[in-house]
């Protein structure tokens, strides 16, 4: 197909006609193309398939990432081993459109490859690629490792995504009425659009940003003389740069600068909104912060039969099928670890990005009563654990590595590799309860829970991110009762904490779930009902035209 004056190739619905280009470092799309690594990446995933059921005049932009996030594989003992491996897409369309940058001073050639819409029921996307032979090496492995520690090479990658993205919107011929930002890592983008709308105004006309970090020590933050000598300002001085950024001193703050050049921002949830806009307050010339809470994709998702089955109230066939999904799902456990886990013992999963703020091991941080828990005979227990560290977090590949070692001392303990959408999909439906222990409040939104209740997963939760909108204690989800945390030391906030789902669990979850089973059916039927539309991708993409795009 020609890619000259590019359109999105269906009729945009009419609430929708407003041209968006929504540049992320990562799509979570499919299984099959790895070019993410958790949240921002499932979330960016959804909201383009929400996009195409809407008919969305949107595109996206990305980074085709040559060796992916990493795979996750194991050492000769079960311990983690990330391993790169080189992917190939044979469904992604040649554009045959190539361009140079500039990167670290020196011209950089950029190729763009195309997903269809109707390959995965998605908005387009476009994805850009440096592992070109016209390029030299360095400059090839600029594409090669999505997030890479190495500083020059990530700011690299940011001057890719939003130079090199800005630059082939304008090679597309389809200029955006607004250019959006998912999280900052695109907003070299701003000094591109600098050469061509001459002015911070007109910028301030088109740019709207997501941010998704809750604390300001979080966001991205470079050397501004590296980012100087990397060419991530184009032709502009420091002088120059200084001047319309505001920012004076040595450290170049991405989040914030997109907050001084976008016409609005977003935050993520309602809470997040809160803290946001507490967060940043002390800085001038921030651009209003609303909230938009994440959601995810319900056709995706969600298992039909179980919905339907609820809907119907066919409670014994809403049975049947969540033991068909789990005994499925558990396929995964016998498979990796070789323990075979029942469908009529309780089964409770944490997974997730494994980042210790979201205390993977919290559980176990208690030995005695952790084992009286994992042993008890009238209310049995089986727990998954499953997720990815960042490569170089070396702190939460020691959590996730303690976790293997405790796993293997018993048959009810289980922890997982792999952790993509096929197996996040699995274990949502292998779910009886979907444990997430945030410290709050560290979890901007989380989304992991919401596509666990379309699978009939109880959402056990500490009072954080898009919780805070959905739980019903009791009636769809359980929660930890929030603490004076701001008075507490985040060691007593996470002996707290732990108590308190200790205590749940023990004296409501589990009584629930083997001595009344209606009562636990009503509460997974609640949380689905609840789930569905408030917590759906159409609802957030719609809202991102009414409220952002305007």
């Amino acid at each position: 197909m020609s890619f000259n004056n590019y359109k999105v190739p269906y009729t945009p619905g009419a609430l929708y006609s407003s041209k968006v280009a929504y540049f992320s470092m990562e799509f979570a799309i499919h299984q099959a193309l790895k070019i993410y690594s958790g949240g921002l990446g499932f979330l960016a995933g959804s909201h383009m398939r929400s996009a195409y059921e809407l008919k969305q005049n949107l595109i996206g932009i990305g980074i085709l990432w040559k060796y992916g996030y990493y795979d996750q594989a194991r050492n000769q003992d079960q311990t983690l081993q990330p391993v790169w491996y080189e992917k190939n897409y044979y469904f992604l369309e040649d554009t045959n459109i190539k361009f140079q940058i500039t990167i670290h001073g020196a011209p950089v050639w950029v190729k763009a490859w195309y997903l269809s819409p109707y390959i995965f029921r998605t908005a387009p996307v476009f994805f850009l690629s440096t592992d070109l032979p016209e390029n030299d090496y360095i400059s090839q492995t600029i594409c090669h490792r999505l997030y890479d520690a190495n500083p020059s090479t990530k700011l690299a990658q940011f001057i890719l995504l939003g130079v090199g993205g800005a630059t082939l919107l304008d090679h597309l011929g389809f200029n955006p009425d607004f250019y959006h930002l998912n999280e900052a890592h695109a907003a070299s983008a701003i000094f591109h659009l600098m050469k061509k709308l001459k002015s911070k105004e007109e910028i301030k006309k088109k740019l709207v940003f997501t941010t998704h970090t809750p604390e300001e020590a979080g966001n991205e933050k470079h050397d501004i003389y590296l980012c100087e000598r990397m060419s991530y300002f184009g032709d502009l001085s420091l002088d120059e740069v200084r001047e319309l950024t505001g920012i004076h001193d040595e450290v170049f703050n991405h989040s914030l600068v997109a907050l001084r050049f976008a016409k609005v921002a977003n935050a993520v949830s309602q809470l997040h909104g809160k803290v946001s806009r507490k967060m940043w307050a002390p800085y001038e010339d921030i651009c209003e912060i609303k909230s938009i809470t994440n959601a995810q994709n319900y056709n995706y998702w969600a298992d039909k039969k179980l919905y339907a089955a609820m809907e119907e109230e066919d409670h014994g066939s809403f049975d049947e099928r969540k033991r068909y999904l789990q005994k499925r799902s558990f396929d995964n456990v016998s498979d990796q670890c070789g323990k075979l886990y029942d469908p009529d013992v309780l089964t409770l999963v944490w997974a997730r990005r494994f980042a210790n703020y979201k205390r993977p091991d919290l559980l176990t941080q208690d030995m005695d009563r952790f084992e009286a828990l994992i042993s008890s005979k009238k209310y049995p227990i089986q727990i998954i654990w499953a997720g990815k560290p960042y490569p170089q977090d070396y702190a939460a590949i020691s959590t996730f590595n303690n976790l293997v070692n405790l796993s293997k001392k018993y048959k009810n303990l289980a922890v997982l590799t792999g952790y993509e959408l096929n197996l996040s999909k699995r274990l949502k439906q292998a779910a009886d309860v979907w444990l997430n222990t945030p410290r709050v409040p560290r979890e901007a939104s989380g989304t992991s829970g919401m596509t666990a209740a379309m699978s009939g997963a109880v959402n056990f939760s500490t009072f954080d991110g898009w919780i805070c909108e959905f739980a019903e204690h009791g009636k769809n989800s359980f929660i930890v009762p929030p603490g004076e945390y701001e008075n507490m030391k985040v060691h007593e906030q996470d002996m707290y904490d732990m108590e308190k789902i200790f205590d749940i669990l023990e004296s409501e979850i589990l009584p629930a779930f083997y001595d009344r089973p209606h009562d636990w059916r009503a509460i997974q039927y609640q949380g689905m009902k609840d789930v569905r539309y408030r917590f759906e991708s159409k609802r957030m993409a719609d809202e991102y035209y009414r409220i952002m795009y305007q």
